[in-house]
């Protein structure tokens, strides 16, 4: 039962749960009050003092907003409703006392401060704070931390709000920072010196409201107002995490979270947030082709050329890579399938049912993980193969939902029940007294650890009779951005890849997962110089997930927007494009010139893929059932720093990925 209560904040009556506090009903009412410790997605903490406003006819002195609910209000005499003041006089004098008490001790290092143009205790001290400081004793200094090599630390700037701590603890579910010390000793520390252990430990950055937490790699490269804002999609996995991508010139300098609740909420992993310097390295930026086996520069007609000449008259096959769009997808199928070829996205071997979208995407949206009171991990590691996902499993955890896992045990950073390893134990769930579980909100999550194998289809019929015993939703987790959209054109073929490898020709649009063996005559199409490239008779250079627009569906259906932030270097050109062009080389022209005329032509022959931020819901489907093997589970991932051909592209990737098995192999050693 809701517990509505009037109040009056700024003379305004609203209305409120009693349950929210009074920053959250002054927010909901428009009224803005200046926060350094408060987090919407944190605990409350309430211990800047920021955000403290007057309660009329409360006790004589300002109260944390934060930390007060509207249910701990008093009415006034006569019963009329609490008045909150956030602009009175003592208001405001507590405010500029607070802002000054900060202040003391903070350096004067705005003009070479990373968080310059974007700080928000900067914008704080302007609007709230005043023109002079009565203190005149020298201020005092703190040792900087080494957290890694992705976050910096100036910790002499930090003013104690304890975001960092909070957000490492609650939300990455790691325990290596904390506080000590009492008044002027207090200091926020790591654990022995440890450095940060997890793949969101990026997000302190955007948390810390000072510039004591600066991006290590992004240090003194560039001012916010000098960057070219673009609001993108992900895709170094499948969440489709919403980012914002600054560019400086032609060059990205930075990758940011957006707020999106259904996808990614406002995190994102290190991976997404720190990969852009793959986007600059080993990159193909000129035609190639090999004579003499030896690749030599080339220009876009003789290549375009050469590439239509192998394919003549041939048995074509077509790969579709794991960074490619959605009209990318379909153009290559439209291509391929136009001149006789087969195409396949599914490059890994997974066995996703084509078709059948609640077998290959599932039933379930992301944000049914907060509600769900049961969670039930096949074949996964979502810690690696989606962190961001994995975090709100976390959350989910700590408000009371229980979780299993069949598979490889792994740290997930929140306790579980680990069911077995094997198939055995994925079949026991079957035995089960499913009457219990269907009375609770029971969601399923299948990783491609656990469909990429030759058994893949039974595993997956297997577990879709699970969730219909049960009454679970389903979510398969994909790892590949690119995947869900390919299979929505129905970029698969009958026998699968086994089918494009048969081939004489096989057209590679960005597949550098698998290696492709001797015999056929390949045409790679993409972005970087990685196994696809060395294999290839004929490379097309072509444009990274920045620098041309695109759909993506991400893992739990949902069509997406990725915008264009820059251009692709030296005669790189986008995806689409290249297709096109080439199509016409072949004498069966694909049916449009733009993107625009692309994707009208997309939507028109696959609907859903035009509501835009919409998941659509699947029908029930349930695949036959197959024999399973005794096989235990693999993940499908195991390297998390360099799943992609920008990630291998990148030194900072390299780096993590080498402390990564470095903390293993210490681990191991310890034991």
């Amino acid at each position: 039962m809701s517990d509505i209560r009037k109040i009056i904040i700024d003379g305004k009556e609203v209305e409120a749960e009693g349950a929210m506090t009074l920053i959250q009903a002054c927010e909901q009412a428009g009224v803005e009050v200046p926060r350094f410790c408060y987090h919407e997605r944190l605990t409350i903490a309430g211990n800047c003092r920021m955000c403290l406003v007057e309660v009329v006819g409360g006790p004589p002195k300002p109260a944390a907003s934060c930390a007060m609910q509207v249910r701990d209000l008093r009415p006034g005499p006569e019963g009329q409703p609490p008045v909150v003041k956030t602009n009175s006089p003592m208001v405001k004098k507590a405010r500029e006392g607070v802002m000054e008490f900060l202040l003391i001790n903070h350096p004067l290092d705005c003009p070479i401060c990373d968080q310059g143009g974007e700080c928000d205790l900067q914008d704080q001290a302007m609007a709230y704070g005043v023109d002079f400081s009565r203190y005149r004793e020298p201020k005092r200094a703190s040792t900087d931390l080494d957290l890694g090599p992705l976050v910096e630390t100036h910790m002499t700037r930090c003013i104690s709000c304890t975001r960092c701590v909070r957000f490492t603890t609650e939300v990455a579910g790691i325990h290596q920072m904390g506080q000590t010390g009492r008044g002027e000793d207090s200091e926020i520390t790591a654990y022995l010196g440890e450095t940060l252990d997890s793949n969101l430990q990026g997000n302190i950055i955007d948390l810390c409201p000072v510039g004591a937490l600066v991006s290590k790699p992004y240090a003194f490269t560039a001012r916010p107002w000098e960057l070219s804002k673009t609001e993108s999609i992900d895709v170094m996995d499948a969440l489709g995490s919403n980012i914002r991508v600054d560019t400086k010139g032609r060059e990205v300098m930075r990758f940011l979270p957006l707020n999106h609740d259904g996808v990614n909420e406002e995190w994102i992993s290190d991976k997404t947030r720190f990969v852009w310097d793959g986007l600059r390295k080993q990159r193909l930026d000129t035609p190639y082709i090999r004579e003499n086996g030896k690749l030599r520069k080339a220009e876009w007609p003789e290549a375009l050329a050469a590439a239509a000449a192998a394919m003549k008259g041939k048995k074509l096959g077509g790969l579709v890579g794991d960074l490619a769009s959605v009209e990318a997808a379909f153009a290559l199928k439209q291509m391929i399938e136009g001149l006789g070829g087969v195409v396949e996205c599914r490059t890994d071997g997974a066995k996703l049912p084509a078709g059948n979208r609640s077998a290959y995407v599932g039933t379930a949206a992301i944000e049914d993980i907060d509600a769900a009171q049961k969670i039930l991990l096949i074949g996964t590691n979502p810690a690696v193969e989606a962190p961001v996902l994995n975090a709100r499993i976390r959350k989910a955890w700590s408000r009371g939902a229980d979780v299993s896992l069949v598979g490889e045990a792994a740290n997930l950073t929140y306790e579980y029940e680990h069911m077995g390893t094997d198939r055995a134990a994925l079949s026991h769930l079957l035995d089960l007294d499913m009457a219990s579980m269907a009375e609770k909100n029971v969601l399923v999550i299948v990783g491609q650890g656990a469909l990429a194998s030759e058994d893949g289809a039974a595993v997956l019929a297997t577990v879709q009779a699970v969730c219909d015993k049960s009454g679970a939703k389903l979510l398969v987790l994909h790892t590949a951005a690119g995947r869900v959209g390919a299979m929505d054109v129905d970029a698969t073929a009958a026998g699968g890849i086994a089918d494009v490898l048969a081939a004489e020709v096989i057209y590679n649009m960005g597949a550098d997962e698998g290696d492709i063996p001797a015999g056929p005559f390949v045409i790679y199409q993409g972005s970087h110089g990685d196994r696809g490239a060395h294999r290839a008779d004929i490379i097309l250079p072509a444009a990274a997930y920045t620098e041309e627009g695109g759909l993506f569906v991400n893992t739990e259906g949902r069509p997406q927007l990725a915008q264009r932030a820059g251009f692709a270097p030296g005669q790189a050109k986008e995806n689409w494009a290249i297709l096109r062009a080439l199509s016409a080389e072949t004498g069966a022209a694909l049916p449009f010139d733009s993107l625009a005329a692309l994707r009208k032509a997309l939507v028109k022959a696959h609907k859903h893929l035009g509501q835009v931020d919409v998941v659509a819901e699947n029908g029930w489907t349930l695949e036959p059932v197959g024999k399973m093997s005794d096989a235990p589970f693999t993940n499908a991932i195991s390297d998390f720093y360099l799943t992609n051909p920008i990630a291998r592209a990148s030194s900072l990737m390299a780096e993590l990925s080498a402390n990564a098995k470095a903390r293993r192999m210490e681990a191991l050693a310890a034991e």
